[in-house]
């Protein structure tokens, strides 16, 4: 099994997920600023050209949520099973997070950090419904131990590989908002496979370009380059 990366949110939750399934992967760095997700072998696997993505002897799975549900499904582990009300329960909220959280969060960062200028409108919109996705989970998680139900599932991986990142989206304070998300992060953090995939960034830090520079703008962010 190869897994591709680098060490933003969406891969890191899979990479939750191949420790926390005793999974043996073969890591793949991936380095978005100098464009290696660009390169023709890389699209070959994904034609997105983003990570993760996850080759499995002769399958291939892309986008992060997609990851997760196979390898749910691979392993019978940390999935909700066939039919009822946890089924739907499961894929509603791993939906929530592909669909919404995630998308939203990404944008919040974009226009937070990295935008070549201050685009007030963007920034207001994208910390709003970064905010007002974290308050939906928040009342999920006052009503509910986990998103799915009463079991830790992929789907809490799905919102621990955000959620690492919640002060850089909302802000120092942003803890202080959401105390039902924060006991979940708190609880899979704490988890042996949490350190070990923090353990696994530390140890494949120098794979990636660490400044923002503008040629790493430039790879990533090709609009702004060709306007």
């Amino acid at each position: 099994m190869k897994f591709y990366f680098n060490l933003s949110p969406n891969p890191m939750k899979v990479a939750l997920a191949l420790e926390e399934m005793g999974l043996a992967f073969e890591a793949v760095p991936v380095d978005a600023r100098t464009g290696a997700q660009f390169a023709p072998d890389f699209l070959a696997i994904n034609p997105n050209g983003k990570v993760p993505a996850l080759l499995d002897g002769d399958v291939t799975v892309f986008d992060s949520n997609a990851i997760l549900l196979y390898l749910a499904e691979k392993t019978g582990q940390f999935g909700a099973g066939a039919g009822g009300k946890a089924r739907g329960d499961f894929l509603s909220w791993l939906m929530f997070v592909a669909t919404g959280l995630g998308p939203f969060s990404g944008q919040a960062v974009h226009f937070k950090h990295f935008a070549p200028e201050a685009v007030p409108y963007a920034h207001e919109r994208y910390q709003y419904e970064a905010d007002r996705h974290y308050v939906v989970l928040d009342k999920r998680l006052a009503a509910s131990r986990y998103l799915a139900g009463d079991t830790y599932t992929v789907v809490d991986m799905a919102l621990w590989g955000w959620a690492r990142m919640l002060p850089f989206v909302l802000g120092d304070d942003a803890w202080s908002k959401y105390p039902n998300v924060k006991r979940v992060f708190d609880e899979i953090s704490a988890r042996p496979a949490a350190a070990r995939v923090e353990a696994f960034r530390a140890a494949h830090a120098g794979a990636f370009k660490a400044q923002m520079d503008d040629e790493a703008r430039a790879v990533m962010f090709k609009h702004v380059r060709a306007a």
